[in-house]
């Protein structure tokens, strides 16, 4: 009786044990209660405090209070700004030709990865500025998001040589920012203008008579650029401005060389005219080109200035 008794006793104990060994939950003291430490394949012993798999971590720890995951990885956690890279693909690799369509891909990543989320501004996702490298030409247009961190869209590029290409986005919950590229286009190339300050900073377009000035003009200072449109054959003040992009207007300032990028926005986005204010810091003493854009009539216009700032 006694050795059946010992045998059952043993049986027991030997049954806990093998219960335990099979346990993957570590206790740990000190109030943190209990850590999966997530023995799945791949999983290489990262220790992730929100209790959910990371394969392939290699031993990152992520606490989930605040931390911003690169590109947001559709959490919508911000970017770190001096992660994101934009990589530029046209014509799918190819070399491009002024006055062909071309399509223009630019992936958008952060740490390696793709940035999935962005925030809408001024009614995009993503604005394009398109340049060339005396300035003369100027196109302002706005890629279809694809998802994965691309933006497409296509476009005829006026004739051969270089020009710049500026990416302005948001990333969820990030600030705004901007990427650009130089590229060449093949074909034939326009003479090149030379970049000269204007005498003058009254011009007519489309029939609108357009006057600026800026108060507070010199580099590292506020600047007030203000806009003034009328009538160019009544001279009368323009107050029916529609809104062009959610705003009164737009502004686009670049340097000489295109190095130094201003995209700036209205003081007042709901007014009508006849004025539209803008406040902007020229970084540098030099000269720059102002692109003004507004809208009248169901219809945008464009009007450059090219300025010397002491």
């Amino acid at each position: 009786m006694m050795k059946r008794l010992k045998l059952a006793a043993m049986l027991i104990v030997a049954a806990a044990v093998m219960s335990a060994c099979g346990s993957k939950t570590v206790r740990q003291e000190g109030g943190h209660g209990s850590m999966n430490m997530n023995t799945e394949p791949n999983a290489h012993d990262s220790m992730n405090m929100n209790m959910e798999p990371e394969p392939n971590a290699h031993d990152s720890s992520d606490a989930s209070a605040g931390h911003a995951h690169p590109g947001g990885e559709g959490k919508g956690a911000a970017a770190d700004a001096s992660d994101v890279k934009a990589e530029w693909t046209l014509a799918g690799g190819g070399q491009p030709e002024a006055k062909r369509e071309t399509l223009i891909r630019v992936a958008i990543t952060s740490g390696g990865k793709p940035v999935e989320q962005f925030d809408t501004a001024h009614e995009q996702k993503q604005h394009m500025i398109i340049v060339s490298k005396d300035l003369s030409y100027f196109s302002h247009i706005h890629p279809e998001y694809k998802g994965g961190g691309v933006f497409e869209i296509a476009t005829e590029f006026p004739a051969g040589g270089e020009y710049k290409l500026i990416a302005d986005f948001v990333p969820a919950g990030g600030s705004a920012m901007s990427r650009m590229q130089w590229v060449s286009i093949g074909g034939a190339a326009d003479k090149v203008k030379p970049i000269e300050p204007d005498g003058d900073l009254t011009k007519v377009v489309d029939g609108k008579e357009i006057a600026l000035s800026i108060d507070g003009l010199a580099a590292g200072e506020e600047a007030m650029l203000t806009y003034t449109i009328a009538d160019a054959r009544t001279e009368k003040p323009v107050t029916d401005l529609q809104p062009y992009l959610g705003a009164v207007g737009h502004v686009v300032i670049l340097t000489a060389d295109a190095e130094s990028y201003l995209h700036v926005h209205p003081m007042d986005e709901k007014a009508s005219g006849p004025e539209a204010r803008f406040m902007t810091t020229f970084p540098k003493s030099g000269i720059y080109k102002i692109w003004g854009q507004f809208k009248r009539g169901g219809e945008v216009f464009t009007v450059p200035f090219i300025i010397k700032v002491p």
